[in-house]
């Protein structure tokens, strides 16, 4: 088939640039049997408000973290206040006292005394494809079950689901924020059976919600980007807007490590975008080909600070001086993990990496597909899963565990000063029904309200 050809494709690829661009990011480059339910409210229902129409008011009684109580050098408690926020044009204008309002003029609304928590950022999900928001399905997969036997599977699969994209993506998208998530960066399959349709879904639909949620889009060649020939609609892709090259296996799916990565970095380098590839080899495969990217990085300063390893499971079976030594080469170069905290035998070095300077990030995966039926959508789970399986938990490190679930954005710095909200900080934030950031870790606790630059998006408040 002969894609110039397409009169549609071509008004797509040449229209969808300047939309995708609306939903970039700005910045920051096992389940548990507690979440929060959605549908739950706060406040008076009378004077509840589920929509902000202002772009200028102030949020009383918001419960920000102040200090820590330390007993020696240990923090044993986390000390917080009660105060107002000036919201003006999707920024925090200005942190007040509580109550304090210099113009009496502007609208006030009421936080209810809950706390304040940086917007949650899912780093990895796949909202083009998900049963959810349909009839419920957990599908089969037998022990022995290979990617290859999922890629056989999704071939089938997709020309069913694509007709929900729109839909379920949407449903998804709600869900990431009642969650207290706005940020997110999506993977969106790319190979012949999709061919772009996919994208120009999920594009659709990220537009329509941009003034409520930000997302990256990696195109994403789930059947092999050599295996399933599918390099030029990955260059399309990039044309259409695009923000990352994804990858798959170059070994297990590709069978040629070398040429299937050097393919992936060369669309990168190509249209000046960044890299996301999913790695789920174990192999010595596995290790051979983060060893690769990070020697390509290193010899190409255009893909410096542009790489993110999805998954990257192989490095759960190096010894930790093997850790070390790979995760100084990938601090180094901005090499960037996005992990969805494994549970299982699986035992990832997420901990040891963080502390080598790489930034780890975490993410839904599935969320109810033909993949996985268990993903709840719920980044404080996984701050909460990452405390459980690689910290000893006290307030101090339960409070760094949040780090995970907001891009490394904590309200307070290790000294246990403020470093978050500051004025001019971007208006994008979750209110919490916990005393601290550690409670919220170690409770998953209820969210009550998510806010976007300013925009009420889920949840409420009270109108005061």
């Amino acid at each position: 088939m002969n894609h110039s050809e397409n009169p549609g494709r071509r008004a797509f690829l040449t229209h969808s640039g300047k939309a995708v661009a609306a939903c970039a990011l700005l910045g920051a480059g096992g389940q548990l049997a507690y979440a929060a339910d959605p549908t739950s409210g706060t406040g008076e229902a009378s004077r509840a408000m589920s929509s902000i129409s202002e772009k200028q008011y102030y949020l009383d009684n918001v419960r920000l973290e102040s200090g820590f109580d330390w007993q020696g050098d240990t923090a044993v408690s986390t000390q917080t206040e009660l105060m107002t926020l000036e919201i003006r044009d999707g920024k925090i204008a200005a942190l007040l006292a509580n109550h304090q309002h210099p113009d009496a003029t502007l609208p006030r609304y009421d936080a209810g005394g809950h706390l304040l928590l940086p917007a949650m950022r899912d780093m990895h999900i796949h909202l083009d494809k998900t049963f959810y928001g349909g009839p419920w399905r957990a599908l089969s997969r037998p022990e022995g079950t290979t990617i290859m036997d999922m890629i056989e599977l999704e071939r089938k699969l997709l020309p069913e689901l694509q007709p929900y994209t729109r839909e379920r993506a949407g449903k998804l998208i709600d869900l990431l924020q009642s969650k207290g998530t706005s940020v997110a960066r999506s993977h969106c399959n790319i190979e012949p059976v999709s061919g772009l349709k996919n994208l120009e879904n999920l594009m659709a639909v990220l537009e329509q919600r941009k003034d409520g949620f930000a997302c990256e889009i990696v195109a994403f060649p789930q059947h092999g980007l050599l295996l399933s020939k599918s390099e030029p609609l990955m260059r399309e892709a990039m044309q259409a807007g695009a923000h990352y090259v994804g990858g798959l296996d170059p070994t297990n799916v590709d069978g040629a490590m070398e040429k299937s990565l050097d393919t992936m970095f060369q669309i990168a380098i190509d249209y000046k975008k960044g890299v996301d590839i999913h790695l789920h080899e174990t192999s010595p495969a596995g290790v051979a080909a983060v060893n690769y990217m990070i020697e390509t990085v290193e010899k190409t300063p255009e893909l410096k600070d542009k790489l993110t390893i999805s998954h990257a499971f192989a490095l759960a079976t190096l010894s930790p001086q093997q850790v070390d030594e790979t995760a100084t080469r990938m601090a180094a170069q901005g090499i960037t993990i996005a992990s969805t905290v494994p549970i299982g035998t699986l035992h990832m070095p997420l901990s040891q990496l963080k502390q080598k300077g790489v930034f780890v990030m975490t993410g839904t995966d599935s969320v109810i597909d033909h993949w996985s039926p268990f993903g709840l959508g719920d980044m404080l789970e996984k701050a909460n899963l990452y405390a459980q399986l690689y910290i000893r938990p006290n307030e101090f490190t339960l409070s760094r565990s949040l780090a995970i679930a907001t891009g490394d954005v904590l309200p307070l710095d290790d000294k246990g000063q403020r470093a978050w909200p500051k004025a001019q900080d971007d208006a994008s934030f979750v209110l919490v029904e916990a005393s601290c950031s550690a409670e919220a870790v170690a409770r998953i606790s209820p969210r009550t309200a998510t806010f976007h630059q300013g925009s009420l998006v889920w949840g409420n408040v009270t109108k005061a």
